[in-house]
């Protein structure tokens, strides 16, 4: 559980680091597509930070899970895949990497129905 709020809060400060940074320092030097490929990695990097954390307190919450342990390694998958991706595809021109960005997608969604269903099997109101 603390990996993942650890994982989660260093992804977050990262993402708002690299937005910043697409938004100042890559401005006029990646043209307008490859700078919005940028920014999407930034954002869903931001988003599934926040997940990372979310399923921490959850298990902090809850008993261990292996839905939510899964849930959280999918999701580190997905930021590393989909976002990095994303990001070396703008801005090494590396277009051929963006075969990958749909795995990454891929473990985002499946991360978040295995969280969806660990929830869901815990006991309580």
């Amino acid at each position: 559980m603390k990996l993942f709020m650890l994982l989660g809060s260093v992804g977050a400060g990262l993402a708002v680091l690299l937005g910043a940074f697409g938004a100042h320092g890559l401005k006029g030097r990646l043209d307008a597509h490859a700078l919005e490929v940028f920014q999407t990695g930034v954002q869903y990097q931001f988003y599934h930070s926040l997940g990372l954390i979310l399923v921490g307190l959850t298990l902090a919450q809850f008993l261990e899970s292996s839905l939510l342990l899964w849930s959280g390694r999918l999701f580190t998958v997905g930021i590393v895949l989909f976002s990095g991706s994303l990001y070396l595809v703008s801005l090494l021109g590396i277009r051929w990497l963006g075969i990958i960005t749909p795995f990454g997608g891929l473990a985002f969604i499946v991360g978040w129905i295995l969280f969806s269903v660990a929830v869901y099997k815990t006991q309580g109101s």
